[in-house]
């Protein structure tokens, strides 16, 4: 499977950094007695949850200094929507040459141009920021325009038939026939949303 044109032609900064906007608002409205919560991701509450997409950032801003992610923890104790802001404020600079899009970079997933890894952290802000919505009661549909580009990368990168143990990603759930473009993300991704939704 190939990405599609819209796909190719769609900055993944800008994918981005507007689903950074959503998940900053998310966490900062998450209310102190809700870290605690477990969210769809197994074994993380939300704390951990928080943590880990303000790490996310961090490991994007490595990348694009042609560093390891792997340098930065993919877990942080830091988890509030300022932090989470300024080091989007950080990416976005570390990313603001266009040639950095055309640059190898190294991911944990291996090799790839820079705007691969662009894409995937686009992917982790969604899928994250939809299970630290569910799991906190807040809004989880965003603008499918924000959404497709994603949902299509990641198809074409992770087909169904490609997903093997150890793979970060689950067999594909059935989507609720009235699920909105993100929750059918999280459920091509391997997350159900019995329970949650």
């Amino acid at each position: 499977m190939t990405i599609t044109d819209s796909a190719q032609q769609t900055d993944p900064r800008t994918v981005y950094f507007t689903a950074a906007t959503w998940v900053s608002a998310l966490l900062g409205a998450v209310r102190p007695e809700q870290l605690e919560l477990p969210t769809p991701c197994d074994e993380l509450d939300v704390r951990h949850l928080a943590g880990h997409l303000v790490s996310t950032v961090r490991r994007l801003i490595a990348i694009a200094e042609l560093g390891s992610p792997d340098s930065v923890s993919p877990w942080s104790s830091v988890h509030d929507a300022g932090s989470f802001d300024a080091l989007v404020e950080q990416a976005r600079a570390a990313w603001a040459d266009d040639a950095a899009l055309d640059a190898p970079v190294v991911v944990p997933w291996g090799a790839v141009p820079g705007r691969s890894a662009v894409w995937g952290y686009a992917r982790e802000l969604l899928l994250h920021g939809w299970d630290l919505a569910v799991a906190t009661g807040q809004p989880a549909d965003v603008d499918p325009a924000l959404v497709e580009p994603v949902a299509e990368e990641f198809r074409a990168m992770l087909p169904p038939d490609a997903r093997i143990p150890g793979v970060p990603f689950g067999a594909v759930v059935e989507p609720r026939p009235e699920a909105g473009a993100l929750e059918r993300l999280a459920n091509f991704s391997g997350r159900s949303s019995d329970g949650w939704v």
